[in-house]
């Protein structure tokens, strides 16, 4: 019976690393001394500490807490290695699987044998700092201001209604989601504590989680001071926790180099398939609001080309920056909430943390300690940038199997040619409610709302809502599929004026 390809891919060394403060003065190392050192321990976990100075790649996910003029480049100085491949990610929940990926196609082309992927972000030490007056003065700085990295324009009628930060946008789709399985809001709201409840668990075992605290539903959802209430029907303890001190690295190489560098065979976890696709830019654009189009088709791909049936996977973590995420992809994959696999192997966004576009090096890390532990067994793991935009899967085994990459430019052709709503940026006159959410203020009071309207010639249109009583009864009845009345607001925003009937 022949091996496997030499060319194929796999893990052979992981490692993470959580700073929790000690004290109020206590402050994490600077991103750079953290890309170090969890390089070190991803290669002293392959067994081959000097392996840091053998890699022929380097890939770092953007970092928001700090601006180096040049990542990779430092940390290549830092680690003694001079790579051939040094690259500096874009942004989005997907990027270190991406970056996994791309190392991995290139190995498969023979351009390269073993690869760094490396994250880290140190907001909670630049929160503490700037409570205090201060920022962080730490090397290396970007004499170049350079902007946030986004990926796309702002929509115009985004802008003038806000819609701007995910823990606005993500309950959006639970709300839809909740109206299409006409469940009622207090039912759905239980459904989500019990859907997060035993994450909570899995945090509270792992030694790397931010909040190691085990929570019942009821904790997670009930509002109070600690918990007060974000965007309807979300509390603080159940959305992604960004201010975090926390870095993960991998170190990838070929099936032939990890035979080279006497990697134990038990230490090997290898990439079985991965798939990357994309939903539409913009929120009201998306069709159906309830679903994810690319979560369905990725997911499918990846498991496919991986030979694996979802039924084969025994491990999973599901990209959890807020639970419709989670929900998305469970209906993408046939599977229901309370499957007994669970739907994290870190404990998730919320609760074990990974900030900014990192968490995925962290979940693949985590995934590949769980599967050496599980001889023989697959994990997949997923990851969702932007609003519900970006999407990727991944496989992996500490059995190597036969790796077939998927067509994803072909895939992703199809997904473009799926139905998406054009965006009115101006709407009067009637409208039907698509979905909604409702913010809060810090003292937990409500907001205001932000209205997904259908409008009568097929059209969308964002709608603000802020009369209190409206805003009340958004967060007790249903209100997806209500006749409404939009009209003019300033500034180009359109108001939800009133229930229509």
């Amino acid at each position: 019976m022949s091996g496997p390809d030499p060319r194929t891919p796999c893990l052979i060394g992981v490692a993470q690393r959580t700073w929790r403060p000690e004290g109020a003065g206590d402050l994490g190392p600077e991103p750079l001394s953290m890309w170090e050192e969890v390089s070190r321990a991803a290669a002293r976990d392959s067994g081959r500490a000097d392996v840091v100075e053998l890699v022929e790649s380097v890939d770092v996910v953007y970092c928001q807490s700090w601006p180096y003029d040049d990542p990779p480049g430092r940390l290549a100085a830092a680690l003694g290695c001079r790579p051939g491949r040094a690259r500096y990610s874009g942004i989005g929940g997907t990027t270190p699987q991406v970056l996994v990926d791309e190392a991995a196609l290139a190995m498969l082309r023979g351009e390269l044998d073993l690869a760094l992927v490396v994250g880290a972000e140190c907001l909670d030490t630049v929160r503490r700092l700037k409570k205090q007056g201060e920022r962080p003065r730490w090397s290396f700085r970007d004499p170049e201001r350079k902007p946030f990295p986004f990926e796309a324009p702002f929509h115009p009628a985004e802008v003038a209604h806000e819609v701007f930060q995910a823990w606005l946008t993500f309950p959006l789709w639970d709300v839809a989601r909740r109206a299409r399985l006409g469940t009622g809001p207090r039912a759905y709201r239980a459904e989500l504590g019990r859907l997060l409840a035993p994450m909570t668990e899995v945090a509270a075992a792992n030694p790397h989680a931010w909040f190691p605290v085990a929570r019942s539903a009821e904790e997670l959802l009930a509002p109070t001071a600690a918990n007060r209430m974000v965007a309807y029907p979300y509390t603080k303890y159940m959305v992604s926790v960004m201010d975090v001190d926390m870095a993960a690295a991998l170190v990838l190489a070929t099936h032939e180099r990890a035979e080279d560098l006497g990697v134990p065979q038990e230490r090997r976890v290898y990439l079985r398939g991965w798939c990357y696709g994309t939903d539409p830019t913009y929120v009201a654009e998306h069709e159906p609001m309830w679903a994810s189009p690319a979560m369905r088709a990725a997911s499918a791909a990846c498991l496919g080309s991986a030979g694996l049936g979802v039924d084969d996977v025994s491990h999973l973590d599901l990209y959890s920056c807020f639970s419709s995420s989670l929900n998305l992809a469970l209906d993408a994959l046939g599977l229901a909430p309370g499957d007994t696999r669970g739907v994290t192997v870190t404990g998730g966004l919320p609760f074990a943390g990974g900030a900014g576009s990192n968490y995925m090096t962290h979940a693949i890390a985590a995934m590949a300690e769980v599967l050496r532990r599980d001889p023989g067994s697959a994990g997949l793991v997923s990851g969702v940038g932007m609003h519900n935009t970006k999407h990727v899967f991944a496989a992996y085994s500490t059995r190597p199997g036969p790796l077939d990459p998927v067509e994803e430019a072909a895939l992703q052709a199809r997904l473009d040619a799926l139905p998406r709503r054009e965006i009115a940026a101006r709407a009067q006159g009637r409208a039907t409610v698509a979905t909604y959410t409702v913010a809060h203020r810090r003292d937990g009071a409500p907001d205001w709302g932000l209205a997904v309207c259908d409008l009568p010639d097929g059209r969308r249109a964002y709608a603000r809502i802020v009369d209190p009583t409206l805003l009340d009864r958004a967060e007790e009845d249903e209100l997806v599929g209500a006749p409404v009345r939009l009209a003019a607001g300033e500034g180009e925003v359109n108001l939800l004026e009133r229930l229509d009937g």
